[in-house]
């Protein structure tokens, strides 16, 4: 079957394509790769630039060549979703060049490519915190960067995942009816996120795990802490009286008034 003459050209363009390439990587000339690897970065090409300029590294170590070749290289990766090692070679460049032109943009994509392998919240945020002191870090040497409104947002996405994070570990104990735990993790969530937007969550769990600890405690420790529960009702109202949890909060303070009411006539 005879193919198209469009589909004949561009089969022979791709295999051109592919020898050149295939040679350049495979050729001692540094030029060759050089011109190949910044064509293929300018087409969007990032993989196959990012192997040429992988070898071209090591041919222009410590010459002035290297500078702008860590630097695509880096971004190549970056650009592959390859963001652990885009990550270690934006912080090569940083060390090895603090002064280059390219030095805001290289901190900067550091630290985005520490928020993109921060994970979902609901696992390990070692790279989330990580991501958080790198985006800090740029913060604080670059704090005129027409970057600084993007790294302002991902700050705050990522300190909300870390606040839900600490949140659902702070439930979890509820969940497990561990409800001293429960209290007393909550407290320790609030006085760290004092600005947190869990905080009416947070409050209205630990005022039921309050409610439950009481109604279920033995005679001697239940009227103290039927009295702790209604404190922690009276905050919450206090503090928000529309909230989405204001009616079953409502009913649980019912409980305790009633439980109040029967220890009192005992």
């Amino acid at each position: 079957m005879k193919l198209p003459n469009y589909l004949v050209i561009g089969l022979l363009f791709l295999a051109v394509g592919c020898s050149d390439y295939q040679k350049a990587l495979k050729t001692e000339d540094p030029g060759v790769k050089n011109k190949l690897a910044q064509s293929l970065y300018e087409q969007g090409k990032y993989r196959k630039a990012a192997q040429l300029y992988e070898q071209l590294k090591i041919s222009y170590r410590g010459k002035p060549q290297a500078e702008r070749i860590i630097f695509f290289y880096a971004n190549s990766l970056l650009e592959t979703k390859n963001y652990i090692l885009a990550a270690y070679e934006f912080e090569t460049f940083v060390k090895a060049y603090p002064k280059s032109q390219k030095a805001d943009e290289a901190y900067f994509l550091l630290a985005h490519s520490y928020y993109m392998i921060s994970p979902n919240y609901s696992l390990d945020q070692t790279d989330t915190y990580e991501a958080l002191d790198k985006l800090q870090e740029f913060i604080n040497r670059y704090p005129q960067s027409e970057r600084m409104d993007r790294a302002n947002a991902m700050v705050e996405e990522l300190r909300i995942k870390t606040e839900k994070k600490g949140f659902e570990n702070a439930k979890q104990y509820n969940t497990i009816r561990d409800y001293k735990a429960a209290m007393k993790a909550l407290d320790n969530f609030i006085a760290d996120n004092p600005g947190t937007s869990y905080r009416e969550g947070a409050l209205f769990v630990q005022f039921s795990a309050a409610t439950t600890l009481a109604i279920n405690s033995v005679p001697y420790k239940k009227e103290n802490r039927l009295e702790d529960a209604k404190s922690k009702f009276e905050n919450f109202a206090r503090l928000y009286p529309e909230s989405t949890h204001m009616k079953d909060a409502k009913k649980l303070f019912k409980d305790i008034e009633q439980e109040i009411l029967t220890f009192a006539s005992n």
